[in-house]
């Protein structure tokens, strides 16, 4: 039976679909708002894997043909690898969804997003979302439902949910917003230096705007449900656990003390070792189980230090950031670098300059975009003290380098004001705690050594929970294990005004407003903190950019001078770019740009296109090249692309009998423009030969 429910968002209809297609899925949803459609489907495997996690995938296509377009690639069909846009929202679909299965389900759990329609106006990547909680809803999957979210734009002052792109160009909030009927579950979006009240209020306005979905998704269920399957979490064999418990509590108590991050994994790891030994043979197919209880008594331990001793692992305070040191320009040959180190987080931000053709083309389902702007996030194995395979960047390391890219990019110059292509690379050097925000901290000191004129600095901080019944503790600058052992990962970017740029993942159900609004403050204060140290080692953009960097030349030319400078094929622009080693642009409007690598090539290929665009003079004297002897006289190139005849009786001051008596193809002469009449031009070498003999 086919079913389909709707609802009005922001005076547009969603509509949510089921029982059409895609049945053999254990929940199979259609979402529609305008004519953007995406298929969103969940299939959880019957049978358990043998893991401590939950084996949950997330994937999210974008297919061209949803636009109306074919694949502009070389195959001519979508590639395998997901685009970052691809991989951001699968990531923005995992986060909220992955804390609400029950504990200890271990079904091999997959959702696929499929956009089938795409309008242009309404993004699909908050439909996808809304999708996953449907078709989870309605699935036998055990699941935490209903979920739901919506997009938060501010256009003048006024709330928007679910914006369309045209608007979201206009707002100075955009911001995602997943929450329940009582509070918010997951929070990912971008502003332009907006205070924490109003990036509070838009997190709100949100979760309200959400009701008529998660009711839509109620009665959905009601209608279109199935049961759940039974579930009920691995029965726990308490005796083992407090046998294990009397070993290793007290060594445990003491090892998550350890200060250094390296050492005290290296205790645990002993402890772990040694109580697994201890055990003897007869456990010896049980090492997951004992491991399992070893991190459940470590992340216990943390917890009630924080709690009940008002204690971190680092003996720090609930509000105190770790050491900070900052070095700008420790590379020579790139266009500006910085290295930011926060206790034993490390990273090294390299900015680098470029022109126009740098750009990143993008293939989207708007259209062909081009960006002037790119950060890519590293994280090596070595930042942790691993041995990995090193390969391709990984989901983690788009959605980080997605995070900054938000924070940064929102106060940096218009190409207007400073036209170059910038790339900033993030390396991660050492790692105990939010990298991502690391790399908003060097990638703008970056930015600032290499003399990129940024609006203001931003610095970052990331925020933790550790939240039992009423007991609540908010955390600055949150370590790696108390990330691990807490509630929450908020992470909040902006200059000494406001929010750039904020992200927050939760374990628990949801947050209330009043954690949220603490957070924010307890947040600012971090952030404050953090730049002003950022501020000591440089404290505002350098006045010039790198020696390194390219120069950018800009000139105006007529339009009808475009096609002289581009030349025959091309000709002409390439021989300019080959010759003085530059790059050339031009665009419809006669807007020329040279990208050169010193002042001598840039001012060269500048000479070159004047020479092109300069128009001839009535009674000016140029040095020209005979390109065609006739008869009755030699047509001569007084310019690039510019010819005019030189009569035979105008090649002397005495009387001439052939041409070439006089001239030959290739030779070099002066003369004088006597008359420019209907585009052609009229020389003399004999008033050249007169002149300078008066």
């Amino acid at each position: 039976m086919t079913t389909l429910l709707e609802t009005e968002i922001q005076g547009k209809i969603l509509s949510i679909q089921t029982g059409k297609i895609a049945k053999q899925a254990s929940g199979s949803v259609v979402v529609q708002y305008g004519e953007t459609i995406v298929l969103v489907t969940v299939v959880s495997s019957s049978e358990e894997r043998a893991v401590d996690f939950l084996p949950l995938t997330v994937e999210y296509q974008e297919k061209i043909y949803a636009a109306g377009r074919i694949p502009g690639n070389y195959f001519r069909r979508e590639i395998g690898r997901p685009s970052e846009k691809e991989t951001l929202t699968a990531r923005l679909i995992d986060r909220p969804i992955r804390p609400l299965f029950p504990k200890g389900y271990c079904s091999e759990t997959q959702v696929i997003a499929t956009v089938l329609s795409m309008d242009q106006e309404n993004d699909p990547d908050v439909l996808a979302m809304t999708g996953a909680f449907a078709a989870l809803e309605i699935s036998d999957i055990p699941f935490a439902g209903p979920i739901a979210c919506v997009r938060v734009g501010r256009i003048d002052g006024q709330f928007i949910a679910n914006p369309t792109i045209s608007e979201c160009e206009k707002s100075d909030i955009n911001i995602i917003v997943a929450g329940s009927q009582t509070g918010v579950v997951m929070v990912e979006g971008e502003s332009d230096i907006v205070s924490e009240s109003d990036v509070l209020e838009a997190i709100f306005f949100g979760h309200e705007a959400m009701q008529p979905i998660i009711e839509l998704q109620a009665k959905l269920k009601e209608v279109a449900g199935v049961a759940k399957r039974p579930f009920a979490p691995p029965e726990k064999n308490e005796e083992f656990i407090q046998e294990i418990e009397a070993k290793a509590s007290s060594q445990i108590n003491n090892a998550i003390l350890i200060p250094e991050k390296i050492k005290r994994t290296a205790a645990l790891r002993t402890i772990k070792k040694e109580i697994f030994e201890e055990l003897g043979e007869e456990y010896a197919d049980r090492k997951n189980e004992v491991y399992g209880i070893l991190s459940n008594i470590k992340k216990t331990s943390m917890r009630s230090l924080i709690l009940n001793e008002g204690r971190r692992i680092d003996n720090r305070k609930f509000d105190e950031i770790r050491p900070i040191t900052c070095e700008t320009g420790i590379l020579p040959r790139p266009h500006g670098s910085a290295l930011f180190t926060r206790g034993e987080t490390q990273v090294l931000g390299v900015m680098t300059l470029g022109s126009g053709p740098d750009e990143q083309r993008v293939e989207t389902l708007i259209g062909e975009e081009f960006r002037p702007f790119m950060l890519h996030y590293n994280f090596p194995p070595y930042s942790v003290g691993e041995v990995k395979r090193m390969m391709g960047p990984s989901r983690r390391d788009i959605g980080h380098g997605g995070l900054s890219t938000k924070a940064i990019k929102r106060v940096l110059p218009s190409k207007e004001e400073f036209d170059y292509t910038i790339r900033i690379v993030s390396e991660v050097l050492e790692s105990n705690g939010s990298s991502s925000m690391g790399t908003v901290c060097s990638g703008i000191l970056a930015l600032m050594d290499g003399g990129v004129p940024i609006k203001a600095p931003v610095s970052g901080i990331a925020m933790g929970l550790v939240k039992e019944e009423d007991n609540v503790v908010i955390l600055s600058d949150i370590l790696g294990d108390e990330d691990q052992a807490g509630d929450m990962d908020f992470k909040i970017t902006g200059t000494k005004d406001g929010i750039t740029a904020l992200q927050m993942d939760i374990k628990i159900h949801e947050l209330s407003k009043d954690i949220m609004a603490k957070a924010l403050e307890q947040a600012r204060t971090g952030r404050l903190f953090i730049l002003d140290k950022m501020l000591e080692s440089l404290k505002a953009p350098r006045e010039e950019i790198s020696p390194h960097a390219p120069k950018i030349i800009t000139i105006k030319v007529k339009p009808d001078k475009i096609r002289e400078i581009i030349g025959p094929g091309g000709k002409m622009i390439r021989s300019i770019q080959s010759e003085t080693n530059t790059q050339v642009e031009i665009d419809d409007s006669g807007l020329v740009k040279i990208a050169a690598f010193c002042k001598e090539n840039g001012d060269a290929a500048l000479k070159m296109v004047n020479d092109i665009i300069m128009e001839p003079e009535v009674g000016t004297i140029y040095e020209g090249t005979v390109v065609k002897i006739m008869d009755f006289g030699a047509f001569v190139q007084i310019m690039p692309g510019t010819d005019g005849l030189c009569h035979i009786s105008q090649l002397a001051t005495s009387r001439v009998n052939k041409v070439t008596d006089i001239v030959k193809e290739g030779d070099k002469i002066k003369v004088k423009v006597l008359e420019i009449k209907d585009g052609k031009i009229r020389l003399s070498r004999k008033a050249v030969i007169e002149e300078s003999k008066n």
